[in-house]
């Protein structure tokens, strides 16, 4: 468990799935990530952080809110995607539900990620990837310290064609 002023990151409960799931319908949510999913689909990405969190220690823990431990959404580290760039790499990534943004939660998040690796993981960096048209993510990413990579932008292979073109962000240990 990470805990910070607002925000505890912890691993995913039972609990989860329905308010993660209505994130994973939500078309501003999803709009730079892919279709509306299905319960089954919602559920699967739980179950595979989940698979993260005990293979590694890590994964894209669930966010809740300190005061009234509401859900939020998700943040973390992960294993790079294989098929992109930063396979091999440790991947930080959020998502919170609409409801939740502009209220500096997934900075507050993303930071304490970041401290968490540095802390627990022996790596030289940290790497994102971003649809290219998702400028709040990857305003996001500048703003926690993370560099655009030109060189390692790419097509998605799993993203639907409208989102293909991704960017990829590093941070170096500090």
């Amino acid at each position: 468990m990470i805990d910070t002023e607002r925000l505890v990151l912890r691993g995913w409960t039972d609990d989860d799935r329905a308010p993660f799931h209505a994130m994973c319908t939500d078309p501003a949510v999803m709009a730079f990530i892919g279709p509306l999913q299905s319960r089954a689909e919602s559920d699967a990405g739980i179950d595979r952080q989940q698979g993260l969190l005990a293979a590694h220690g890590h994964c894209f823990w669930a966010v809740e809110r300190r005061d009234d431990r509401r859900f939020l959404g998700f943040c973390g580290l992960k294993p790079g995607a294989a098929g992109t760039p930063i396979e091999g790499e440790v991947e930080i990534g959020w998502r919170l539900a609409a409801a939740h943004w502009g209220k500096g939660y997934a900075q507050e998040a993303a930071r304490a990620s970041l401290a968490w690796g540095w802390s627990y993981l022996d790596v030289p960096g940290i790497a994102a990837i971003v649809a290219a048209e998702n400028a709040r993510s990857w305003g996001l990413m500048q703003r926690i310290g993370m560099r655009r990579a030109v060189d390692a932008d790419f097509d998605h292979p799993t993203a639907i064609p409208a989102l293909r073109r991704h960017r990829t962000y590093r941070i170096a240990r500090p």
